[in-house]
């Protein structure tokens, strides 16, 4: 049976593409630094990395990893670093030497670093001055040996300030320093392919102990090649300039701007600290940006920082939302000012991580807000309770089979068997819908479904809705119990005209909602807590 969103995609796109082309990331990563040499592939603080300089680079610091530290093929290495140049020298470097990096949130707390560096047996970790603090606390109860350190300045030179290694810390070696010892060291290439481990991914952490996704070569070589295909359109090789935002550690930027942008000859405008949201807007003044991935709340803050509308978007042809769901109400104020439509992608750091992305229909003549259409070589069922495909038009939990999806969580048999389905699909754990038109949609996570009175409300849509509503910023809710509905919905708002009251919030639901969906509740809050990527956090909201 053909796949009803077959139908929806780009003109000349192909549904299925070879994915044996490159044995690894880096015969793929060869290919690139030898045809883009002297262009610029990452800008950070107004100082930039040619692909030439890329190559070099990693290279010293992977004979660094071989030779000083006896990293092998296989051995976890963790990368714990924002978006400064170090970070993609340092996971090349990782890369060629074999070795399995693991993706860590500098913004971990000691208990969150202590579990993922114990669970993935680090004993190598590369780390952002500021974040050794939370180290040091931890680091009697690992079995972490080597410690690099990485400071703001560095391959910057600008004189950039920064907190210093915790002195907690002893036998830490500098990011220079080992770029430059390993500068004199020669370097044995072991022989990778696709099936060898490439990135830990670590996921869950909302809802409970991380897990590792274990991600190979072939996964995101097979992510890189399918986003290819898909957006052929959309890519200018070696003249893209994509504004990387999002956290590189985090696998929607890692895949997307880190590793495919660098793939197509871009060159990734690094900003390190996009919560700083007035230099954020004047780092995007300066940069004839083509490219821009972001989250929801990030395209929201952008759109309510003063000067955002006064930037030259002429050169922008393609925005791309994913990392939590899309807004309406965001999407429409962004085509606003920017002129350029804001595309949804949906995927998992399970996935590496796109399934789907929405460029509208094949001639371009509708567009239906939504996560669009499986990428090439991708299929999705939308399943019931029961494992039972469901209807088109009927909700069901959405699973995913293709060349993108993870082998399994680390060392962990019982959570990677409770992902999957008998038939190999990939259990994703958010309810979506197929609809009339083959275009996919989103419902709501199934955990964070509220209940009431046997009704299933979905929290996305309530938020979406109250988005909509002049003076709020942005808002979140979760369930609570309530003795006559089993459940009830309770808010939380946070708002930038402060004579907004509860009832004007309810009264504004109660227009676009039907009753059992109304917030029982409203809570004004100063922020909604959110991951470092910008999902809301509805556990601490709990």
């Amino acid at each position: 049976m053909l796949q009803p969103w077959l139908k929806n995609y780009p003109d000349g796109v192909n549904h299925t593409i070879d994915l044996n082309r490159y044995t690894s990331l880096v015969d793929l990563f060869k290919q690139t630094t030898t045809k883009y040499q002297k262009q610029t592939a990452y800008t950070n603080f107004g100082a930039e990395l040619s692909f030439e300089q890329v190559d070099e680079l990693s290279r010293n610091f992977s004979a660094f990893l071989q030779n000083k530290l006896n990293i092998v093929k296989g051995d976890r290495i963790a990368l714990m670093c924002p978006n400064t140049l170090c970070f993609p020298v340092a996971m090349w470097g990782i890369i060629r030497v074999g070795g399995v990096q693991v993706n860590v949130n500098p913004m971990y707390t000691p208990r969150e670093l202590q579990h993922q560096l114990n669970d993935a047996q680090v004993d190598t970790i590369i780390i952002f001055s500021p974040s050794t603090r939370m180290l040091a606390d931890i680091i009697d109860n690992t079995s972490v040996k080597n410690i690099i350190t990485v400071d703001l300045d560095d391959l910057v030179n600008k004189g950039l300030p920064c907190a210093p290694v915790d002195e907690r810390l002893t036998n830490t070696v500098s990011f220079t320093d080992a770029l430059t010892q390993g500068q004199s060291l020669a370097l044995i290439e072991p022989t990778l392919c696709q099936n060898n481990l490439l990135f830990l991914q670590y996921t869950g952490g909302t809802t409970g102990l991380s897990k590792g996704a274990m991600l190979s070569h072939g996964n995101l070589i097979a992510n890189i090649l399918q986003y290819q295909e898909f957006s052929k359109h959309h890519i200018n090789y070696g003249k893209d300039v994509v504004i990387t935002a999002i956290p590189m550690y985090h696998i929607f930027a890692l895949m997307a701007n880190t590793l495919s942008y660098f793939t197509f000859g871009a060159n990734n405008v690094l900003v390190t600290n996009p919560r700083d949201m007035p230099s954020f807007v004047e780092v995007w003044k300066n940069t004839s940006a083509t490219i821009f991935t972001g989250v929801n709340t990030l395209f929201n803050g952008l759109l309510h920082t003063p000067g955002f509308d006064q930037v030259d978007f002429s050169s922008l042809k393609l925005s791309i939302g994913g990392g939590a769901a899309v807004q309406q109400a965001v999407a429409d104020k962004w085509q606003q000012v920017t002129d350029v439509r804001l595309h949804e992608g949906y995927g998992l750091s399970e996935t590496s991580p796109i399934l789907t992305l929405n460029f509208g229909n094949s001639d371009q003549s509708e567009y239906i807000a939504g996560i669009g259409t499986p990428l090439p070589n991708t299929d999705i069922s939308i399943r019931d309770e029961a494992g039972i495909s469901v209807n088109q038009g009927e909700s069901g939990e959405l699973c995913a089979k293709g060349p993108q999806v993870m082998s399994g969580y680390w060392n962990n048999t019982e959570a990677t068997k409770e992902c999957m389905t008998t038939d190999g699909y990939f259990k994703t754990g958010d309810v979506a819908m197929l609809d009339a038109k083959g275009f996919f949609h989103i419902v709501d996570r199934k955990k964070d479904m509220i209940n009431v009175s046997g009704f299933n409300v979905y929290p996305n849509e309530i938020e979406a809705e109250v988005a909509k509503m002049l003076g709020i910023l942005e808002s979140a809710c979760i369930g609570i119990e309530d003795s006559k509905t089993g459940e009830a919905v309770k808010l939380f708002v946070v708002k930038e005209d402060l004579t907004i009251t509860e009832q004007d919030v309810i009264d504004f639901c109660r227009q676009g909602l039907t009753a059992y969906k109304v917030p029982k509740q409203v809570i004004f809050i100063d922020e909604i807590p959110k991951s470092s990527v910008g999902k809301l956090l509805r556990r601490e909201l709990r």
